[in-house]
């Protein structure tokens, strides 16, 4: 099995209405359900756009804590999922199927090593 990263940055979310959101929080919980039935889901989450981002920089030897990226930086992180599965069609199906249920396009990369889970 191979571990893919299934993943949407802000900037690609339309303005949706809140029927819209409404309609795919509904549709990403059915899907959710539909992935943990099936066994390949490792986790999936959204990110909070309102919660403070840092990062960490330790190629000095010492880590150094500095704010940022911002959330009004281009591509900005909006959520993801971590699905395990035997191949890349199987990814690719996953991956449309969470782009349907949202309405945006998802971005697939498939991680260089297996985590064994």
């Amino acid at each position: 099995m191979t571990e893919y990263l299934i993943a949407f940055n802000d900037e690609w979310v339309p303005d949706l209405t809140e029927e819209d959101f409404r309609r795919a929080a509904v549709d990403t919980r059915a899907l959710r359900a539909e992935m943990e039935a099936a066994g390949v889901l490792i986790f999936t989450g959204g990110l909070d756009d309102q919660a403070p981002v840092f990062s960490v920089d330790a190629t000095s030897g010492t880590p150094l804590f500095t704010d940022g990226p911002y959330v009004e930086s281009k591509e900005h992180l909006g959520g993801f999922a971590v699905v395990n599965v035997p191949d890349e069609e199987t990814a690719r199906l996953w991956a449309a199927k969470i782009a349907v249920a949202c309405g945006w396009p998802q971005e697939v990369r498939r991680f260089r090593y297996a985590s064994n889970t």
